[in-house]
């Protein structure tokens, strides 16, 4: 088995204790000194997150729409939704969620996710998420005006 082929297969591995709502299982996929944008948080540090975000979002789920692998790399662009059940007590997601009340509101949004890997273990995570779209789709945002450039420029 390639090297790809094993990071893609610990990544989806990744993804189903992520749909079960797993902290744990999830934190053995990463290693001790695992990095989470940047920063050194260790196993316990993406247990936390993910501990919150389950709270906030006990249904949330990510489903792959593309998967990408260069050597130790593993790229994928995923359909992240939930519903909004919890109340947030963590700064993640941009720190917007914290101490909301639960709108009962769902959202689907696009995250994109780059994992680093180390002999089958994540090593790094960086993402890039839709934080507005999810605010706005859970009515704790307004939407951005609509705007018709024809009308604008009449």
């Amino acid at each position: 088995m390639t090297v790809q082929n094993r990071n893609i297969r610990t990544i989806r591995a990744y993804l189903e204790d992520f749909n079960r709502q797993d902290p744990d299982a999830l934190a053995r996929h990463c290693t001790d000194d695992f990095s989470n944008h940047g920063r050194r948080v260790g196993k316990a540090g993406a247990r936390w997150v993910l501990e919150d975000i389950f709270t906030r979002f006990p249904d949330c789920r990510q489903e792959v729409a593309n998967i990408v692998a260069a050597e130790d790399d593993v790229v994928i662009r995923v359909s992240y939704s939930g519903t909004h059940r919890g109340v947030g007590r963590r700064p993640i997601d941009g720190g917007f969620m914290i101490g909301v009340p639960p709108t009962g509101r769902a959202f689907s949004v696009q995250h994109m996710h780059w994992f680093r890997l180390e002999d089958g273990l994540i090593t790094h995570h960086w993402a890039n998420r839709d934080d507005t779209g999810m605010l706005v789709q859970l009515g704790l945002m307004d939407p951005a005006p609509v705007y018709d450039p024809a009308t604008e420029m009449a």
